[in-house]
């Protein structure tokens, strides 16, 4: 199996400290590090993710340095701040070849690597499935898109677009965190499970879905796969890789 991926990519920082008191200055949190961890984010977290469940992977990607960079109370694991450092990146400047592959995934956070006009291009030329998961406005663009996944926000802020378009509601699967995912007119519920950690699990998601369709060729399967693979990330701390080896485990463990 070979997965071109092409989006936008970040560096994702969890700094963790102990939090006992307020800012005698504010009422805000003073938080004293105690360790950080750094892994790849954005299109680069779909990207770890589909080697971890076996994939052969190309990824075309930004050269700016993206960072996140995040202040998690160790004890709660709570998030107490985030902050983006230069967070636009130059546009793709290469050529729109998508031969041999079994999938392309564009992971389009729109921090600047890819126009509308870019990921169209790579759409028309494609010969196999294309899957995208994008933060832009949806529209004609679209129209050479297989699978479009978005989360309930962004489908809030399309539903008029989505909703007045067959073409485009019949491609466009909706992640609705513990209320499962809909796709074209039919709810997959998930497993309920304790939330440690909702950052990077569309990503996640993303990545078992078009792996396990590239097996498939079934979306539904592979629906039910990418909700697994997301089950157990958001019981991790930080931007977690799910591999093949914890699905089995975990399920197994629950009898699911």
């Amino acid at each position: 199996m070979k997965i071109l991926v092409i989006g936008d990519s970040c560096i994702d920082i969890f700094r963790y400290g102990e939090v006992t008191r307020l800012a005698p200055e504010a009422p805000i949190p003073i938080i004293k590090p105690q360790k950080e961890t750094q892994t790849p984010g954005m299109a680069g977290n779909v990207v770890e993710n589909l080697k971890a469940l076996g994939a052969k992977v190309d990824f075309l990607t930004n050269e700016t340095e993206i960072r996140k960079v995040r202040y998690v109370c160790s004890k709660y694991n709570h998030l107490l701040l985030r902050v983006d450092e230069n967070d636009q990146c130059d546009r793709y400047e290469g050529e729109y070849e998508t031969i041999g592959y079994d999938a392309l995934i564009i992971s389009d956070y729109n921090k600047g690597f890819l126009t509308e006009e870019d990921i169209e291009a790579f759409a028309e030329r494609s010969e196999c499935p294309v899957f995208l998961d994008t933060k832009k406005e949806l529209g004609d663009w679209c129209k050479d898109i297989d699978f479009i996944k978005i989360n309930s926000y962004e489908y809030e802020n399309n539903k008029e677009i989505i909703e007045n378009s067959l073409r485009l509601y019949e491609k466009t699967i909706v992640t609705r965190g513990n209320n499962g995912c809909d796709y074209k007119r039919k709810n997959y519920p998930t497993t309920n499970v304790s939330v440690k950690d909702v950052s990077g699990a569309g990503d996640t998601f993303l990545s078992g879905l078009v792996y396990e369709y590239v097996k498939t060729l079934n979306i539904e399967s592979a629906i039910d796969f990418a909700q697994k693979c997301t089950t157990i990330a958001v019981q991790q701390s930080g931007v977690s890789v799910v591999s093949k080896q914890d699905i089995n485990k975990f399920f197994k463990t629950k009898n699911i």
